[in-house]
């Protein structure tokens, strides 16, 4: 992997069977349950049709061929306001640690922004040490209880960040 080559931009239908592949070994990797989180939302089969709204848009890591990662903005489900959240985003072990996800997280909250959004909010794992530092030093605080209802029962880490 070159950083020459890494390229961050909106998904296309084919990169639907790369990135769900992707998003499950991560969650497999880290040990995340299957129920009860994104591992088996319909969407992850879908995501070009899940985020084709123009509130929502979902952003791969492209290495050539190669989907390394993504994340996406949608309205938060069962929710009213203008809250967004910052929805799937995982990357594979080659993709960690070069500055990706501070550059997606950048991507994420100005798209949530230009389209009207006043707040992000997130849900993860407490065990998701590297992820939940990089929300915090995006801004993000921790909350005491989930907003929404995303279905991800499992998810017991809740942030909210002001855009």
């Amino acid at each position: 992997m070159c950083k020459d080559t890494i390229v961050i931009r909106e998904i296309k239908r084919e990169d639907d069977s790369k990135i769900a592949k992707a998003i499950r070994s991560v969650l497999i990797e880290m040990g995340v349950p299957k129920v009860g989180t994104a591992y088996e939302d319909a969407a992850l089969d879908c995501m070009t049709e899940t985020y084709s709204q123009p509130t929502k848009t979902y952003f791969v890591v492209e290495d050539g061929d190669n989907i390394l990662g993504g994340a996406g903005i949608a309205a938060l489900d069962n929710y009213k306001g203008s809250v967004c959240e910052l929805q799937k985003m995982y990357f594979m072990p080659q993709a960690r640690g070069k500055g990706l996800g501070s550059k997606m997280m950048a991507k994420c909250l100005d798209f949530a922004k230009q389209v009207g959004f006043t707040q992000c909010y997130l849900e993860t794992m407490p065990y998701m040490d590297d992820a939940r530092e990089l929300y915090k030093k995006t801004g993000f605080e921790s909350i005491d209880k989930p907003m929404g209802n995303t279905g991800h029962y499992s998810c017991t880490v809740w942030m909210l960040k002001d855009l």
